[in-house]
């Protein structure tokens, strides 16, 4: 009776372990960090909740941007969206294009959306 009862804690053992690994290799804050320690592009968004931010990683640099709910001609939905960079300091090497890139990703996940960037990067596709 005890080695059954033994077994059994060391098959739940491993069944709660397995289950953990699986949830923390598809955690998407996991993928984040990981995305922005290679300098890869990633966009974290929970598009379900309005307000969440979301946080995109690219080139090394972590942006967030703040998600406004509006009216257009069918339905409620995002109509702005306003972004900055976490850390200026680390925008050194991005040129208008990576800025281009970063938006055109965020319109294809909110089509009616006007994109405001807050300073520094505002001042540079202004130029």
């Amino acid at each position: 009776m005890v080695v059954f009862l033994f077994r059994l804690l060391i098959l739940i053992a491993v069944i709660i372990l397995a289950y953990s690994s699986i949830k923390y290799l598809m955690n998407p804050k996991r993928k984040l960090e990981l995305a922005h320690e290679k300098k890869q592009f990633y966009f974290l968004d929970d598009k379900q909740n309005i307000r969440k931010n979301f946080l995109i990683t690219y080139r090394g640099v972590l942006f967030e941007g703040e998600k406004y709910l509006g009216t257009t001609d069918k339905a409620f939905e995002v109509v702005t969206v306003q972004v900055w960079v976490k850390n200026p300091d680390k925008l050194q090497g991005l040129n208008k294009e990576d800025f281009y890139f970063i938006e055109k990703e965020i319109i294809l996940a909110y089509p009616n959306a006007k994109i405001d960037w807050k300073s520094p990067i505002k001042e540079l596709l202004l130029k």
